[in-house]
């Protein structure tokens, strides 16, 4: 891709679409809009308003990890996951849908168990993983080699 070449990011603080060029991808991003980091080594909490926006408008692929406050390998695997966004972005969205709150779209993905880490790319679903990962690491290689 040309570092002049811009993708579209879509703000974690107030969800409008912004363009961002290659080149200033690891200059640390603000949203026009609201000012704030484009990304902000935290995953970003979806909701049933936010999923498809982040999802289909983001240029950079999306790691979701479909978790519930609930389950016990959801909460071992969090401080991993955590973790596991500084070794993502600014190449990967990483993202967190609570399946409680979002009970729709867990049913339209079919997630079965949780946790499970699906990555979408261009919108659209390219890899699933049911089950919790022990490290960050384990996360950004298992997300790395499905890009």
């Amino acid at each position: 891709m040309d570092s002049a070449e811009a993708l579209h990011i879509v703000c974690p603080h107030c969800h409008t679409t912004n363009r961002v060029r290659v080149a200033d991808m690891r200059l640390a991003p603000d949203c026009g809009q609201c000012h704030q980091a484009l990304f902000g080594g935290h995953p970003l909490a979806l909701d049933a308003s936010t999923f498809d926006k982040h999802i289909g408008r983001s240029h950079v692929p999306v790691l979701v990890d479909f978790w519930a406050p609930w389950c016990g390998p959801c909460r071992m695997m969090a401080p991993a996951y955590e973790q596991a966004t500084s070794l993502l972005e600014p190449d990967v969205r990483v993202a967190k849908l609570n399946t409680e709150d979002a009970q729709a779209i867990s049913a339209r993905f079919n997630i079965r168990s949780i946790p499970t880490l699906a990555l979408f790319i261009g919108g659209k679903e390219v890899a699933r993983q049911a089950g919790a990962f022990r490290t960050a690491q384990d996360i950004a290689d298992w997300t790395r080699s499905h890009l």
